[in-house]
């Protein structure tokens, strides 16, 4: 009798157990979990992603400053020298400052991945 009684309470108790454990993974199957997770994860990502930017930042700054100080580039500058903007593209001509020359593009070479 107390073999059966004791089988029948251990049977009951790994269906609850296991009753537990099936609803519990499938709440996390359902696709407002997933969604919430793979929020989460990508969350997680952009959080390491902007970390390493700042690691890369800091490394080029300090960098600059190490290539800068064996250049000579760190002497004061001169406050009444005049300060030039620097642009990208030159002007095609004086009168249409805002027109800005285009470089050549030349659609039939085929030969631009050598």
């Amino acid at each position: 009798m107390f073999r059966r009684t004791f089988w029948f309470t251990a049977g009951a108790a790994a269906g609850v157990w296991a009753t537990t454990k099936v609803n519990r993974k499938i709440k996390q199957l359902t696709p407002e979990s997933l969604a919430a997770q793979a929020a989460d994860k990508a969350i997680e990502a952009g959080h390491k992603l902007k970390d390493f930017a700042l690691d890369v930042r800091e490394g080029m700054v300090r960098r600059e400053a190490e290539l800068g100080g064996a250049l000579g580039l760190e002497a004061p500058v001169d406050p009444e020298l005049p300060v030039r903007a620097h642009y990208a593209v030159e002007a095609a001509d004086p009168d249409r400052a805002a027109t800005h020359r285009k470089l050549p593009y030349n659609s039939n070479n085929r030969n631009e991945d050598h």
